[in-house]
């Protein structure tokens, strides 16, 4: 059986910048976070930078609104691209803005979006400064730290006649934070993290966490340069095809989010152990409009090494790398020979040149490991990229024409194959827009960090088209709906032959402002995958359809008190195999301006066939930390989560998570096994802001 828990500190830039309520956009995290789940099943490698940071680094210090470069504004994802650029055409055709009020002036900006936008800016010059000076203004500091522990006891820590365990650390799971901001134009910190499991200040770990990272970053600087990152820093390439550092979206009730926006340098902070660089990197304004952004990074890596076969003892022997890691858990004996086996080296560069309504890029990238890549090979990763050197390059464009946004990047890698992927936004109306996507990937396109939006991960051995569009009748109703449709013209995981698939989604929302929201949504998805043959000899391809409906509804029963319902129901169907399910919940969340304390609750019943029939919510958690379950087998769920704040600056949260199956005798799988039909997760943490 699979977990039913999967803790991921995953950020949603669309929907908020702290545990709040105070949600830009018209979506909420679990809109974003959920579809990353609901493809469990497929090969995608989720990342974990928290990047909601930045959102709160505005909210505590707003930028004054006639000085956002075009880097800042990316950061704004609850903008549109039409939006980002009526807002740089209004700037420069009509000068500085005089009242926050004139913001209704620009094009395309709604009320939605100006009251979105309003926390983070402000009406007050702040010019670029001298690093002498700006290292003279006074910071803020924020510290936190976090501990959370399983109740139940899981089988790697089980002890066998020798008193030995297959875990070699304790089961506790730490985490350690310290950042130091100046206005928004410095940023010093360094995060520390241990998973359960791991060793503490002893073994392989004497130096105390398993994880550290750092980093100080310099940006919106005089001169010519605007951007400086030491240590632990993010790149993010075009649409994704060549390098994207950072959460990106996937399909959702977004349906216009088609667009990777993101600003090339920026600083690391997470704790996803392979998804950053490590080294130095600069962006500097060489003349009016074209910057370049160049970055150096060596670290090391963890991957799987082996040997090769039948080696003449009079010759020496040379590792390879089987697989390269990127959970970043180092608890067993295997998973500790895998730490750090192997060092990534990475250069490249962004020349990019943008004006109010174009840009135009070009992106160079260049890995090199210090052990050759040889994958275990199998027909569907054939085309994988397999060696120690790999270079990508990319040109990517954007295009605004009145109500039209034109985007797009074509990428080739060191082998010659290519990856395309091209979009067009429209406001064909006040009230209507679409959103249209085209991508065509090669199977032999090969790049280690390629997030483009897709079906799949990887930009290879895909082409598709999506369809995408938000309709808004009046203030209260939105109707979001998408079209996706794909093929693969060789195998994939778990799909042993070329295949096709289409997926569509229709989500109604009502509103009534600070009052209640209700959406009625539908999704469904056919795609192929095998199927085990009766004799056993070789495995079938049949398509999967997997349809799931449900029905939310928030209601506001005073100020501070929220209730919330959700009603899930659907089917997953394989050959004349037809597994159905359902799971209904209900939350309860207080926030007092006037009391410190807050808290949200949820109890959740469900009932399905199988794991292949799951539900995934997303639930409140402390800040910096994400939960989305899966509601799946027969059983129910509850979790808590209190907050109380100092007026010292201190706050402390408490949650806690219990699931528990009425059809199971054991949890999960593996060392992660439980024996037993409960789970109890307890997390404890304390942010401490001054």
């Amino acid at each position: 059986m699979k977990p039913v828990l999967f803790i991921v500190p995953l950020f949603l830039t669309f929907n908020g910048f702290a545990q709040t309520d105070t949600i830009p956009g018209n979506l909420e995290k679990g809109d974003i976070l959920e579809p990353f789940f609901e493809e469990q099943d497929s090969d995608i490698d989720f990342d974990y930078n928290d990047l909601f940071e930045d959102l709160e680094a505005y909210l505590n210090n707003p930028i004054d609104v006639n000085h956002i470069s075009g880097n800042e504004l990316e950061l704004f994802q609850f903008l549109s691209p039409l939006q980002k650029s009526a807002f740089s055409e209004y700037l420069s055709d009509h000068g500085p803005i005089l009242s926050l009020y004139e913001l209704q002036a620009i094009p395309h900006f709604d009320l939605p979006t100006i009251k979105t936008l309003l926390p983070f800016v402000k009406l007050n010059p702040s010019k670029s400064e001298q690093v002498s000076k700006i290292l003279r203004t006074p910071g803020r500091s924020q510290l936190i730290l976090r501990w959370s522990w399983t109740t139940q006891q899981k089988k790697g820590f089980l002890k066998d006649e020798f008193g030995n365990s297959r875990y070699a650390g304790d089961r506790n799971a730490l985490y350690l934070r310290y950042r130091y901001t100046i206005s928004n134009k410095v940023s010093f910190g360094f995060t520390a993290e241990k998973d359960e499991g791991e060793t503490f200040f002893k073994q392989d770990n004497k130096q105390g966490f398993d994880f550290y990272s750092a980093h100080l970053l310099f940006q919106n600087l005089s001169g010519r340069i605007k951007t400086m990152a030491l240590g632990d820093y993010s790149i993010s390439m075009g649409q994704g095809l060549v390098q994207f550092n950072g959460f990106s979206t996937r399909k959702s009730p977004m349906t216009l989010s088609i667009k990777r926006a993101g600003r090339p340098l920026k600083r690391y902070s997470s704790v996803n152990e392979a998804d950053f660089y490590r080294g130095g990197a600069v962006t500097l304004a060489l003349i009016d409009k074209l910057d370049l952004t160049a970055f150096f990074s060596t670290k090391r890596r963890d991957a799987n090494l082996d040997e090769p076969q039948d080696v003449p003892d009079d010759e020496a022997s040379s590792a390879f790398v089987t697989s390269l890691q990127s959970t970043g858990k180092h608890r067993t004996i295997a998973e500790i020979a895998d730490e750090n086996a192997i060092r990534q080296n990475a250069m490249g560069g962004i020349l990019k040149w943008k004006s109010r309504r174009s840009s135009i890029a070009i992106n160079l990238l260049y890995n090199s490991l210090t052990k050759s890549l040889d994958r275990n090979p199998s027909l569907y990763n054939q085309f994988y990229f397999n060696g120690n050197k790999l270079f990508n390059g990319s040109i990517d464009y954007s295009q605004t024409w009145r109500n039209y946004h034109f985007f797009g990047e074509t990428a080739i890698s060191g082998n010659g194959a290519f990856a395309s992927v091209n979009g067009l936004l429209v406001s064909l109306d006040p009230k209507i827009d679409i959103s249209i996507l085209h991508r065509h990937f090669q199977k032999e396109y090969q790049a280690l960090n390629a997030k483009p939006f897709s079906e799949t991960s990887g930009a290879r051995n895909e082409t598709g088209i999506y369809l995408g569009l938000e309709f808004r009748p009046n203030s209260n109703w939105i109707v979001n709906a998408y079209f996706d449709q794909w093929k693969h013209k060789w195998l994939r995981f778990r799909t042993d032959a070329p295949s096709i698939g289409q997926e569509w989604l229709v989500r109604i929302t009502y509103r009534q402002r600070k009052k209640m929201e209700a959406h009625f949504q539908l999704k469904n998805e056919v795609k192929s995958e095998n199927l085990d043959s009766e004799d056993g000899r070789f495995d079938r391809v049949f398509p999967k359809q997997s349809f799931q409906g449900r029905i939310h509804l928030s209601y506001k029963l005073n100020k501070n008190l929220e209730w919330r319902s959700r009603f899930y129901a659907g089917f997953t169907k394989k050959n004349e195999n037809r597994l159905d399910g359902i799971a209904l919940y209900q939350d309860i969340k207080y926030k007092s301006l006037g009391i410190p304390i807050s808290f949200s609750a949820r109890f959740v019943i469900f009932d399905t066939d199988e794991y292949d029939i799951r539900f995934y919510a997303y639930e409140n958690d402390v800040l910096n930390s994400f939960t989305v379950p899966a509601y799946y087998d027969r059983g129910s769920r509850f979790y808590f989560l209190m907050a109380y704040k100092t007026r010292a600056g201190i706050t402390l949260e408490g949650r806690i998570g219990r699931t528990y199956f009425t059809n199971e005798k054991s949890i999960g799988s593996g060392n992660d096994e439980i024996n037993g039909p409960a789970k109890t997760d307890i997390k404890i943490q304390l942010r401490w802001n001054f």
